[in-house]
Order: C-alpha cells, then sequence, then structure tokens
C-alpha cells in the first residue's frame, strides 16, 4: 500500500499564529480547512486568556486575601487593645464613683453630726436664757439717773399696768448688750433683763403680742425672747413671709427654736423655713410666695 502524504492544509494547522497575526487574517479569501484551523486557533488563544486571567486572578485574590486577613488580625489586636483599657478606665471610673459616694456619705454624716452638735449647744445656750427678755429701741441712758430696774419697771407699767401689780415679777439682773458702745451703730444696744422666773417672761411676752404696739418714753420699743445669735439667725429667713402672712391676717407666729405658725382655711400650719412654698403651692392667698 502507497503511504499518502501529509497534505498541505494539515501543516498549515499546526502553524500557530499570534493574536495579531489572527486578527490580521483576512478570513474571505481562506479556504474551509484554514478557516476552521483558525477558528481552532482563536478558541485555544481564547481559553489560554481565560485561563491566564483566572490564574492572575485567583493569584490576586489569594494575596487580597491573605493582606485583608492580616489587616483584621491586625484591627482584632487594636480593638481587644481597646476593649482592655476600655475595662480599666470602666473599673477606674467606677472605684472613683464609688469612693465619691463613700466621701459624700461620709460628709453627710459629718455634715449631720456638726449640726445636731450645734442644735445641741444652741439648745443649751437658748436654755440658759430661759428667763431672760430682750427690750429693743429703748434709748440710750434713759436708765442712767434711776439704773435699768427703773426703766423697766416704767416700761411694765406704761404698758402692762396691771401685770406688774399682780405677779410680783422679781428681777436678777438687767444690762446692755453689746457692754460697750459701737459708735457706728444708729440704733441703741438691747436691754437684756433676766428674770427670777420663766412664768413671768411668758406672761410678759403674751401681753406684748396681745398689746402688739409697745412704748416707752414716747417711743416704740419690742419686747421679745432673748435666744442665742444661731436662733436669731434661723428665724431672720422668716422676716419677709412673716411680713405678707401679716398683711393677710393669717396670724403669724414664729415657734422655738425657728418655726413658723399661721393660720389658713381655719388651721394652724406649722412650717420649718422653705417648707411653707410647699404648703402654700395650691392657695390662693400665698401667690405672693
Amino acid at each position: 500500500m502507497t503511504r499518502r502524504k501529509p497534505s498541505p492544509q494539515k501543516k498549515e494547522s499546526e502553524t500557530v499564529l499570534s493574536p495579531t497575526e489572527l486578527q490580521n487574517l483576512d478570513y474571505n479569501s481562506m479556504s474551509e480547512s484554514q478557516f476552521r484551523s483558525t477558528i481552532i486557533q482563536l478558541l485555544v488563544a481564547l481559553e489560554k486568556s481565560i485561563k491566564d486571567s483566572r490564574d492572575f486572578m485567583t493569584a490576586e485574590f489569594r494575596a487580597n486575601q491573605a493582606e485583608i486577613k492580616n489587616q483584621l488580625n491586625e484591627m482584632q489586636s487594636k480593638l481587644e487593645v481597646l476593649t482592655t483599657r476600655v475595662n480599666e478606665v470602666e473599673e477606674r471610673v467606677s472605684d472613683i464613683e464609688d469612693k465619691l459616694i463613700a466621701k459624700r456619705e461620709t460628709e453627710e454624716k459629718r455634715d449631720k453630726q456638726l449640726k445636731d452638735h450645734e442644735d445641741r449647744l444652741r439648745e443649751i445656750n437658748d436654755s440658759l436664757r430661759k428667763k431672760n427678755l430682750r427690750l429693743i429701741g429703748v434709748p440710750e441712758g434713759a436708765e442712767r439717773d434711776r439704773g435699768p430696774e427703773y426703766v423697766f419697771e416704767q416700761i411694765l407699767a406704761e404698758n402692762f399696768p396691771n401685770l406688774g401689780r399682780e405677779t410680783g415679777i422679781q428681777i436678777q439682773e438687767i444690762e446692755r448688750s453689746p457692754p460697750k458702745i459701737n459708735k457706728n451703730r444708729s440704733t441703741p444696744r438691747h436691754l437684756i433683763v433676766k428674770l427670777a422666773n420663766s412664768k413671768d417672761k411668758e406672761k410678759i411676752l403674751k401681753a406684748a403680742r396681745d398689746k402688739k404696739s409697745l412704748t416707752f418714753m414716747g417711743r416704740s420699743i419690742r419686747v421679745t425672747a432673748d435666744l442665742s445669735t444661731e436662733t436669731w439667725q434661723a428665724r431672720k429667713g422668716w422676716q419677709d413671709i412673716f411680713r405678707v402672712l401679716k398683711e393677710k391676717n393669717m396670724q403669724p407666729r414664729i415657734l422655738y427654736p425657728a418655726r413658723l405658725s399661721f393660720k389658713m382655711e381655719g388651721e394652724i400650719r406649722v412650717s420649718k423655713t422653705g417648707s411653707i412654698k410647699r404648703i402654700c403651692a395650691s392657695k390662693p392667698l400665698c401667690k405672693k410666695f
């Protein structure tokens, strides 16, 4: 049998062209076998290009994946460090808050103890004055000729004539307060009257409240209980409210040590400093407060 020689077309099909050469071919002038061979080469080139692109993208993805993983690990590490620091800060803040609460409680306890001590000292001081009266507005020098006892007797005789004769009030001591005259002070010093009996003091105070207006030598004077400076300061806080209540005929009175008593809607109300606003919140008579 005679062996056939390979055809020229077969040799042409074995020739691999570059993509540029494939693009520049004149497909219209090709034979069918050449066209098929060219198409096969195009498919092979396309497959290779796709494979190369896939390999490149896979390599890029793996590289990016590794980089992203490293970045995530780094961020996770930083986040853990920040979380640890935040927890430490929160613990410190919590410790500080606990210390502040403990300090505040200690200060509140100390303030309460201090106030209790001050109240006890005030009560002791006031108890030492429980038989005393304070005469306010008596002119300086009124006692110079016949003594302060005579001045007090004249005040009783002028304002409470029956009281002095009925009770036989006994005086232990009378003196000016403060002892020395202050030239910068425009008002006369007070006269402090110490009586032998505290009941006599209460009778005089009641008579003074009932009479409302007291005079001596033609001048207006006042008779009050002799209280400590602390008690006077506490009572001073009621001055404005007391005046308003008095204008409204609500019969205000200051009770020991510094409570305000007044009549509202037929009832006697007693209030500590500041709480009257709560009592009067819904009362038309108290709108001025």
